[in-house]
C-alpha cells in the first residue's frame, strides 16, 4: 500500500478540560475527512520529557528501578523526566540524571526525539547519551519517588532490551537509538 497525502482532519472546536498532576486535558471536536462525521477527541497536553543513556567510566549503563502506578509494578528504565517550563531539554536531562542517580559529567550527545504517545498526547521525549558519567552527589528525589540505581554492563543491557525485560517505551526507543547509532 502506498503512502499518499491524506486530507487533514479539521478542528472545529477546542475546549479545556481538567488539569491533572502531569497533564492538562483538552477536548477537540474533529471532522473526519473520510466521512464528514464529527468526533470528540481527548488530548493530554504536557511538557516535553527527556531521558538519558548514562554510560559510566567502567562501561556500564545506569538504569533506575521504580514503581509505575499505571501497571502496578516496578520497571527498569533510563533516568529521565519532565522538562520544566523554559528549560532546555539538555539541561533537563542533566538535571534528571543528577537527581535520580547522583551521577554527573560526561560527554553528551543527542540521540533524537519521538512523540511520547501520538494517539492522545501532544508532547515529545528527547533522548540523550552521556558517556563517562561519575557519581558526584546523593540522589535528590521528589516526595513521590523511590528510585533504585542499577548499573548494567553494556552487552547485558542489550540482551535485556532484546528479550523484552525493559518495558518502558521511552527507554526502549532511547536504547534502540543508542545501540543503532553507537
Amino acid at each position: 500500500m502506498s503512502e499518499s497525502k491524506k486530507e487533514s482532519w479539521q478542528t472545529l472546536r477546542q475546549e479545556p478540560g481538567p488539569g491533572l498532576k502531569l497533564f492538562n486535558v483538552r477536548y477537540d471536536d474533529m471532522r473526519n475527512p473520510r466521512n464528514g462525521q464529527t468526533s470528540r477527541m481527548v488530548i493530554l497536553e504536557a511538557e516535553d520529557s527527556v531521558n538519558v543513556v548514562p554510560l559510566t567510566t567502567d562501561g556500564k549503563i545506569l538504569f533506575v528501578r521504580q514503581y509505575r502506578f499505571g501497571i502496578g509494578d516496578y520497571t527498569l528504565e533510563l533516568p529521565g523526566g519532565i522538562v520544566d517550563p523554559g528549560e532546555e531539554h539538555r539541561k533537563a536531562a542533566e538535571r534528571e540524571l543528577r537527581e535520580e542517580t547522583g551521577f554527573t559529567g560526561g560527554v553528551w550527545g543527542y540521540l533524537g526525539k519521538i512523540a511520547s504517545n501520538p494517539v492522545f498526547m501532544d508532547n515529545y521525549i528527547h533522548h540523550w547519551v552521556a558517556r563517562g558519567v561519575e557519581p558526584t552527589a546523593a540522589q535528590q528525589l521528589d516526595d513521590g519517588e523511590a528510585v533504585e540505581v542499577v548499573a548494567i554492563p553494556l552487552e547485558e543491557a542489550r540482551r535485556r532490551l532484546l528479550q523484552g525485560e525493559i518495558q518502558h517505551p521511552h527507554s526502549v526507543n532511547a536504547l534502540l537509538l543508542f545501540f543503532y547509532k553507537k
